[in-house]
């Protein structure tokens, strides 16, 4: 599917359900940043940006970048109105054409999937690239698949956190695997129900 369809997608998806007022981060990124010195991070798909916020409020200076326009100025408006407006930069990015141009001390990437064309090897890859020494990746994809999901599919293969990693040869000597497991929790669909879910957890050091 093309890059065209994929933005008038997840503008559509956005558009369709109200602004967050305050949407709350994810339990896998409190858990690695906490106790991280604040530095330079790239949020990639930031969606309602409860990542961003987050890492803002905790004294990051955060790039957040989404492939919908509706997200990244959704976003840039909230942050603005939590007084973050500082902190938190937005862009639209198609991260299949292209890669935020900097350098960063933490980048991650929670549920980076669609049924769209993207190639997430790259894309990971470039993360990997991106970071300064000592900075990190933090990779969090489905294990399993919530009621809520759009992908129901009982077929589905969730790749692991070893798999994705050995995708994106690294250099052993330059990046270090510091976290690769499978945890499972109790999430919160859109609708208020909660069911048990995994998550596939990948955090990657870069030593040079």
């Amino acid at each position: 599917m093309s890059t065209a369809n994929a933005v008038e997608f997840w503008d559509g998806v956005y558009a369709a359900r109200p602004a967050a007022g305050d949407p709350q981060p994810n339990a896998r990124l409190t858990e690695t940043v906490t106790g991280l010195a604040p530095g330079d991070a790239l949020d990639l798909g930031c969606g309602d940006g409860g990542d961003a916020l987050w890492l803002a409020r905790q004294g990051w200076r955060v790039t957040a970048a989404d492939i919908s326009a509706v997200a990244a100025e959704r976003l840039a408006a909230l942050a603005r109105s939590h007084g973050l407006g500082d902190q938190i930069t937005t862009v639209r990015a198609d991260l299949h054409r292209s890669f935020p141009p900097s350098e960063f001390d933490l980048i991650c990437a929670h549920y980076l999937h669609t049924h769209f064309d993207l190639d997430r090897a790259t894309v990971l890859r470039s993360a990997a690239h991106a970071l300064r020494p000592d900075g990190r990746l933090l990779v969090v994809d489905h294990g399993s698949a919530s009621p809520w999901s759009w992908n129901q599919d009982p077929d589905t293969r969730y790749p692991s956190p070893q798999e994705v990693a050995a995708g994106m040869n690294l250099a052993p000597e330059a990046w270090t695997v510091e976290r690769a497991d499978a945890p499972r929790r109790i999430a919160t669909g859109p609708d208020g129900r909660t069911a048990e879910v995994t998550d596939h957890v990948l955090l990657i050091r870069r030593t040079r």
